[in-house]
C-alpha cells in the first residue's frame, strides 16, 4: 500500500511558533512509524525468493505470503481512527510499535506458511494504524511555519525503509538458507527503538485538549512557543473542536470525497505493488539471465530512485502544483509500463527493462507518492475511511499482478 503524503495535515490548526528540539525529536520519533510502514512492506520483494523456495510455495500460497500483510493493513487502517480518538495517539502508537515487533520476530521464525501469515497479518495491523498516526501525530505537534517540513518527513521515511529493506535484502542474500529470515528479523531493531523511544514523547495537545485536559495541552504548547502564545492556541484549537462536524456523505463532502477516493484507488490499480511486492520475483522469473543476487540488487537500485524521486516530487509540488504533476506522472507512468510489458515480452536484456521500471517508479514517486492531493481533498476526519478503500484495492491489485505473472498471461511465454 503505497501513500501519498501527508494524510492529516489539512484541516489541523497549528501552532505559530518557531521550531523546537523537542517538537523536532517527537516528529522523528512518530516518523519512524512511518520508517517501520516502508520496511515492512518492501521486505517480502526480496524474501519472498527464498521462501517460496524453502517451502515448496505453489502460485497461490505465493500470492497469500505477499499479501497478508495488507489485509491487517485494512483491519489497523479500520481502527487507528477510533482507537486514537479513545486512547490518544501516544498509546495506540505504542501498540503499533509493539505489534511491528512481534511481527518481525514472529515471521522471521515460523515452521509453516500459517504461522508466516498471522506474523505478516500482525505486522499489517501495526502499518494500518501508523501509516495513519504517524502524520496525524506530526502535523497536530508542528508549528505552522514548520508542519510542511516535518510531515514532510512521514513520506521520506517511507521510501528510505523501502530502501533500507531492499539493501539489507541484497547483502543477506548470501547468509545460508536462513537468509530470509535474518531479513525480517533485522526490523526488529528499528521496531523496539521505535517502542523505547514513544515512551519519552509528549501526546498530542489536540487530543489533551479533546479531553478536556487543558492545562497538559497548554502547558506543551507553552513549551514551544511561550505562555501567552499558548493560552491563544488554545482557544483557536477549542474553537476548531466545537466547529467539527459533518456526516461522510455530508452534501459539502461529497464531491471532494469522491475525487480523493477515485485518485487514491487509482494510485493502486496503476500497479506500484506489483513492483513493491514481486519486483524480485517478475525479475528472476521472467527477465533472462538473472539469479536471486541480480534480482535482489535490481530492487535496490529501484528503491534509490524512488527515494530520490520523492524528495523531486517534494520540491516540484508547490512550484508545478499537484494536478499538472498528477496528470503527468500517470501519463509517464502508463508508457513506462507499456515499454516494461513489451520488454519482457519480447525478452529483452534485463537492464532495458530496469531502466522502464526505474521511469515507472520515478514517475509514480514524483506524482502520485508525494502528490497529496487526495487526502487533502478528503480532509482530515474522512480519510481513515479512504484508507481503507485503498488498503482493499492495493490487496486484490497484488493478488491480481502475481496470478496473471504465474500464468504467464502477459508474458506470452
Amino acid at each position: 500500500m503505497q501513500p501519498t503524503i501527508s494524510a492529516m495535515e489539512a484541516e489541523i490548526p497549528q501552532p505559530s511558533s518557531r521550531l523546537t528540539g523537542r517538537v523536532l525529536s517527537s516528529a522523528l520519533v512518530a516518523a519512524l512509524g512511518a520508517l517501520l510502514f516502508g520496511f515492512d512492506t518492501a521486505v517480502i520483494n526480496g524474501a519472498i525468493v527464498f521462501i517460496k523456495q524453502q517451502f515448496g510455495l505453489s502460485d497461490s500460497q505465493t500470492e497469500i505470503a505477499a499479501s497478508s500483510l495488507l489485509l491487517g493493513c485494512v483491519v489497523g487502517a479500520s481502527v487507528a481512527a477510533f482507537t486514537s480518538d479513545r486512547f490518544g495517539r501516544k498509546k495506540v502508537l505504542l501498540g503499533a510499535a509493539l505489534l511491528f515487533t512481534i511481527s518481525s520476530l514472529g515471521a522471521a521464525l515460523p515452521r509453516d506458511l500459517t504461522e508466516f501469515v498471522i506474523a505478516r497479518v500482525l505486522g499489517g495491523v501495526a502499518i494500518g494504524i501508523a501509516s495513519t498516526l504517524s502524520p496525524l501525530y506530526i502535523a497536530e505537534i508542528a508549528p505552522a511555519r514548520s508542519r510542511g517540513l516535518l510531515v514532510s518527513l512521514n513520506q521520506l521515511a517511507i521510501v528510505s525503509g523501502i530502501l533500507l529493506s531492499y539493501s539489507v535484502n541484497y547483502f543477506l542474500t548470501g547468509a545460508g538458507p536462513s537468509n530470509w529470515r535474518w531479513m525480517f528479523a533485522s526490523a526488529a531493531v528499528p521496531s523496539l527503538a521505535f517502542l523505547i523511544t514513544l515512551l519519552f514523547i509528549p501526546e498530542s495537545p489536540r487530543w489533551l485538549m479533546q479531553k478536556g485536559r487543558e492545562t497538559e495541552a497548554e502547558g506543551f504548547l507553552a513549551q514551544i512557543m511561550g505562555s501567552q502564545t499558548a493560552a491563544e492556541e488554545v482557544k483557536t484549537i477549542r474553537a476548531a473542536i466545537a466547529e467539527e462536524s459533518g456526516n461522510l456523505f455530508d452534501p459539502a463532502f461529497r464531491k471532494a470525497l469522491m475525487v480523493a477516493v477515485v485518485i487514491a484507488l487509482f494510485s493502486q490499480f496503476t500497479g506500484i505493488n506489483t513492483i513493491i511486492y514481486y519486483g524480485s520475483l517478475v525479475f528472476l522469473e521472467h527477465v533472462p539471465h538473472q539469479t536471486a543476487s541480480s534480482a535482489l540488487w535490481a530492487n535496490v537500485i529501484i528503491g534509490a530512485i524512488n527515494f530520490v524521486a520523492t524528495i523531486v516530487g517534494m520540491l516540484l509540488i508547490d512550484r508545478s502544483g499537484r494536478k499538472p504533476l498528477l496528470m503527468s506522472a500517470f501519463s509517464g507512468m502508463a508508457l513506462s509500463l507499456l515499454a516494461v510489458s513489451a520488454a519482457i515480452h519480447y525478452q529483452w536484456a534485463g537492464t532495458i527493462v530496469l531502466v522502464f521500471v526505474l521511469l515507472y517508479v520515478a514517475c509514480f514517486a514524483v506524482g502520485v507518492g508525494t502528490g497529496g492531493i487526495a487526502p487533502k481533498l478528503a480532509g482530515e476526519r474522512h480519510w481513515a475511511y479512504v484508507s481503507v478503500g485503498i488498503g482493499f484495492a492495493a490487496l486484490g491489485v497484488v493478488l491480481l499482478a502475481y496470478g496473471c505473472a504465474a500464468n504467464s498471461r502477459w508474458t506470452g511465454r
